[in-house]
């Protein structure tokens, strides 16, 4: 059995793409590609798409 994962980038709706930001988009497909790698390459991707996001938060916010 599989693990939960993020949602499918693609087959949204209009109202939803027009909120999308690249710098979600890219760490969201990095979360998603790090399932075939090995645990330590794992932690190390989700540590910078954590990164990532936690950045593109605080830009938001400041805005």
């Amino acid at each position: 059995m599989g693990r939960p994962g993020p949602p499918p980038v693609g087959g949204r709706d209009d109202e939803v793409d027009d909120a999308r930001h690249p710098a979600v988009d890219a760490a969201v497909r990095a979360m998603a590609n790090a399932e075939g790698l090995s645990p330590a390459d794992q932690i190390a991707q989700y540590e910078a798409a954590y990164q990532t996001l936690r950045e593109t938060l605080a830009t938001i916010d400041q805005t």
